[in-house]
C-alpha cells in the first residue's frame, strides 16, 4: 500500500514511518524540511506538487502540527491552532481534488479534548469535553478550542470516497530520545520522578507498538468513522504511574514537586504544566467495543518493555 504521512518528521511520524517502511508498505512524508528521498516538500498550508502524492495513495496519515512542547504563550498557542486547522484544511483540499481519493483519512487530534477530571474515565460516548472546568487556567480552555477547532475542519472537508477519523491520541510512550517517555524516565533517574502537586491527576498513554497496530486497525475497519481514542485502557494517576516507573529502572527515590515547583521545571525545560497537571483520564471504548487487542494494555508490563529497549540500545535519536 501507499502511504502518506504529512507532518511525519516528527516523533509519532518517526514509529509510524518505520513501522509501516519495515511492513513492505510505500511510505511518503510530507515535511517542510525534506532529507530523505521519501520525504516530499510542503508548507502545511497551500496546495502544491506534494499533492500528486496523495492521489492514488491508499491511506493518508496527517500528523501535522506544532510541537506542544513548548510554553503557552499566546503566539505558540495561535501557532498550535493554526498548523493544525491550516493543514488539515489543505490535507482535504488535496484528497478532493484527487482522481484516485484514498480510501481512508486519519487525521491527528488529542486526548486534550477531554475534560480535565478525576471522577470517572472519558470514552467516546460518554467522555465530558472540556473547556468549561472551574478552578483551571482560562488558557487550558484554549487547548480544548484548539482540538475541537482540528477535527471540525476534518469534518468539514468534502471527501465522499475517503472515510475520515480523527485520533484522539493520548502520549505516545517510545524509547525514542526526546520523545515524551525519554523525558519521563530522565526526570526519574534524576531523582525528580514522584508525585508532582500531589499526583492525582490521571495520566493516559499508549505503547508505540500499540499506536502502529491501532492505525493499522483502524485503516483496514470500513465500519469505523469518527474520533476514536488512542489511548491504552489502564490510565493511572500520575503518582503511581511514575512509581511504577521508577520501579521498572530500579530507583527508590522520586522527590514531590509542589505546582509552584513544577511550573519552574516547565519553564527550564521550555514546556508548560498543562502537560503535567492536566488530568487526562481517556480510556479506548470504541477501539475495545470493535474487538481491537492491546498488547501492552497496562503500564507495568508497557513500562518493562520500554526500558528493555532502551537498555538494548533500542534508541533512535528524536
Amino acid at each position: 500500500m501507499k502511504i502518506v504521512i504529512p507532518g511525519g518528521s516528527g516523533q509519532v511520524g518517526a514509529i509510524l514511518d518505520r513501522a509501516m517502511t519495515a511492513a513492505g508498505h510505500d511510505v511518503v512524508v510530507l515535511t517542510r524540511r525534506p532529507v530523505r528521498q521519501r520525504d516530499i516538500r510542503w508548507d502545511g498550508e497551500t496546495l502544491g506538487p506534494w499533492a500528486q502524492e496523495i492521489d492514488g495513495s491508499d491511506i493518508v496519515v496527517n500528523l501535522a502540527g506544532r510541537s506542544v512542547d513548548c510554553r503557552y504563550t499566546a503566539a505558540n498557542l495561535r501557532a498550535m491552532m493554526d498548523s493544525r486547522v491550516h493543514s488539515t484544511r489543505v490535507v482535504g483540499e488535496a484528497i478532493a481534488a484527487a482522481a484516485r481519493p484514498p480510501r481512508v483519512w486519519l487525521q491527528m487530534s488529542t486526548a486534550t479534548v477531554y475534560a480535565h477530571r478525576f471522577d470517572a474515565p472519558n470514552d467516546e460516548a460518554t467522555g465530558v469535553l472540556g473547556g468549561t472546568e472551574p478552578g483551571v487556567p482560562d488558557y487550558w480552555a484554549y487547548s480544548v478550542e484548539i482540538a475541537k477547532a482540528w477535527e471540525r475542519e476534518q469534518e468539514r472537508a468534502e471527501t465522499p470516497h475517503t472515510r475520515k477519523v480523527a485520533l484522539r491520541t493520548a502520549m505516545v510512550m517510545s524509547p525514542d530520545r526526546g520523545g515524551v517517555f525519554d523525558v519521563l524516565l530522565r526526570m526519574a533517574r534524576l531523582g525528580l520522578g514522584g508525585p508532582i502537586a500531589g499526583g492525582a491527576q490521571y495520566m493516559s498513554w499508549i505503547h508505540d507498538r500499540d499506536f502502529v497496530s491501532a492505525v493499522e486497525f483502524l485503516a483496514d475497519r470500513e465500519d469505523l468513522a469518527g474520533p476514536v481514542n488512542l489511548a491504552a485502557p489502564d490510565p493511572l494517576p500520575q503518582r503511581a504511574f511514575m512509581r511504577v516507573l521508577r520501579a521498572a529502572w530500579g530507583i527508590r527515590i522520586g522527590l514531590p514537586a509542589t505546582r509552584w515547583m513544577a511550573g519552574l521545571g516547565a519553564f527550564a525545560l521550555r514546556s508548560d504544566t498543562e502537560l503535567l497537571l492536566k488530568s487526562r483520564r481517556v480510556v479506548p471504548g470504541r477501539l475495545l467495543e470493535a474487538g481491537f487487542t492491546f498488547d501492552h494494555p497496562r503500564w507495568p508490563e508497557a513500562a518493562a518493555d520500554l526500558i528493555r529497549r532502551v537498555r538494548g540500545g533500542a534508541r533512535v535519536p528524536g
